[in-house]
């Protein structure tokens, strides 16, 4: 087997780690038991767990940024781009079963290894939104505004409306929170005609 055929090996195995008792009580041997290799061998591509850990992440963000990239269309808006993608992105985040573990993790215990994982990724969906918000500014399609703050403000108010507010009340239907969506942030964003 090759170096690369036993560095997937081992990512595969932490990640399914992770994902079945989250980073506090994955260990390098439960790493090289799953993997079934040698706890040495992990060590010839990772020096700690950590490292393990951020390459994980990483991963995992490139497939949400791939997924996110699927769903944009030069045809439609800003704004039904901008759905389609907070959609697609939370939709994997709420299904990938390391960020079910994380999160529970950071819920129960308030690991801040595992929390510093979940703010990774909601750094790295703000860092693929202010992408397309700058492209929106560029065309003149929405004001001028920090691309930052409304991305950070967009994922936010998404969040709140897709999972917050469903531990309150009544879920709301994919068609309402579109609808909430565009009231709160097109009517702010959309550039004046």
């Amino acid at each position: 087997m090759s170096a690369v055929d036993r560095r997937k090996q081992v990512l595969d195995a932490a990640s399914k780690s992770f994902a079945l008792f989250g980073y506090k009580a994955t260990t390098m041997e439960q790493v090289a038991k799953i993997a079934n290799v040698g706890k040495g061998t992990i060590y010839t591509f990772f020096t700690n767990k950590d490292e393990l850990f951020d390459e994980i992440l990483l991963s995992a963000i490139m497939e949400m940024k791939r997924l996110a990239e699927q769903e944009l269309r030069s045809d439609r808006d800003f704004f039904d781009n901008l759905y389609r993608v907070l959609d697609a992105l939370l939709e994997f985040r709420s299904e990938h079963e390391l960020f079910i573990k994380l999160s529970q993790e950071v819920r129960d215990i308030g690991t801040p290894k595992a929390h510093e994982g979940l703010t990774k990724v909601e750094n790295g969906i703000v860092g693929y939104l202010q992408g397309i918000v700058e492209q929106a500014k560029s065309t003149g399609e929405i004001k001028p505004l920090d691309a930052q703050v409304v991305s950070f403000v967009m994922l936010k108010l998404y969040v709140a409306l897709t999972t917050d507010f469903n531990q309150l009340h009544k879920p709301l239907s994919k068609e309402q929170i579109k609808e909430y969506m565009m009231v709160f942030l097109a009517d702010g964003l959309k550039a004046s005609s």
